[in-house]
């Protein structure tokens, strides 16, 4: 057998065990909502003066 047979051999058995992230199904919907959010913000604005907190 290959590394690449049992590299993806390996990678349908792992992939019995991945579960969904809860609300998947709204992901697209969120993409674009943020998207929209994004663009509005950005229109009128010459440059971003928000400061932003990474925690």
């Amino acid at each position: 057998m290959t590394d690449r047979w049992r590299w993806c051999a390996s990678l349908v058995e792992a992939s019995k065990q991945f579960r969904r992230v809860n609300g998947h199904l709204h992901l697209p919907a969120l993409r674009a909502a943020l998207e929209r959010h994004v663009a509005a913000e950005t229109l009128g604005a010459d440059c971003n003066t928000q400061d932003v907190s990474a925690a």
